[in-house]
């Protein structure tokens, strides 16, 4: 159990790293919330996997994806946070 949590931060550290890399601008984050933003992006790489690829339904819509599943939700999870963060500061 304490290795699956080892790798689940490793890989969203991993998977936000990327995303923030690949989102060009200024992502004023700490290393806690980037590992959150990867966890977030595998999750919803998960599910997208799930939609488009259509896994067994035994295996639920919610599970870990792999690297480039993780990298590409944490790029969604990315866009939505900054424009719901815009729309904050524009208020």
């Amino acid at each position: 159990m304490l290795w699956t949590i080892v790798a689940w931060i490793v890989l969203g550290l991993i998977a936000g790293a990327v995303a923030r890399v690949l989102v060009p601008g200024r992502d004023p984050m700490s290393i806690p919330a980037t590992i959150v933003l990867g966890v977030v992006g595998s999750f919803i790489g998960g599910f997208l996997g799930y939609v488009l690829f259509g896994k067994d339904l035994g295996e639920g819509a919610f599970q870990p994806s792999g690297i480039i599943g993780s990298i590409i939700g944490a790029i969604v999870a990315l866009l939505i946070y900054r424009a719901a963060s815009r729309r904050r500061v524009l208020r």
